[in-house]
């Protein structure tokens, strides 16, 4: 695609900047990231996830189809040791908002550098739970050898 002065001008006007391979938002870089890398980084952490779409939404009784919805956890891994759940919803890594696929692919690239961080989950309780659903926070600790 094309950029011309009259382009960059406009990016700069409505708040967002193309650059490379990231974008600039109020003064912020996102880097560019699509549903298969972020469903890569995914299997990396040990899980396989999707995009929450109005199906998940309506199952789960989610008031917005936001977040990365858990199809599957993978044994022994980062994640299963965290206590991630199969059908839950992370709607947070370390504190950062995770409204889609590409959101949760920053987010995860970024922690998984790190020794320890936190994955929030909107999560289906134990049978017999009378209370439902609810968030819960996972710790996740140090990569296992």
């Amino acid at each position: 695609m094309k950029r011309t002065a009259w382009g960059c001008v406009f990016c700069l006007v409505s708040g967002l900047l193309f650059v490379g391979n990231a974008f600039a938002v109020a003064g912020v870089q996102l880097e560019a990231m699509t549903e298969e890398e972020a469903s890569k980084l995914g299997e990396e952490f040990g899980i396989a996830i999707g995009a929450v779409d109005e199906d998940i939404q309506k199952e789960l009784k989610l008031q917005q189809p936001q977040g990365v919805a858990v199809f599957e956890v993978i044994g022994n891994s980062r994640a299963d040791y965290a206590g991630i759940k199969v059908r839950s919803v992370i709607k947070e890594i370390d504190k950062q908002e995770i409204r889609n696929m590409a959101d949760f692919g920053r987010a995860i690239k970024k922690a998984m550098k790190e020794c320890n961080f936190t994955v929030g989950t909107y999560e289906p309780a134990d049978p017999g739970d009378p209370v439902g659903w609810g968030v819960n926070f996972h710790f996740v600790g140090c990569k296992r050898d």
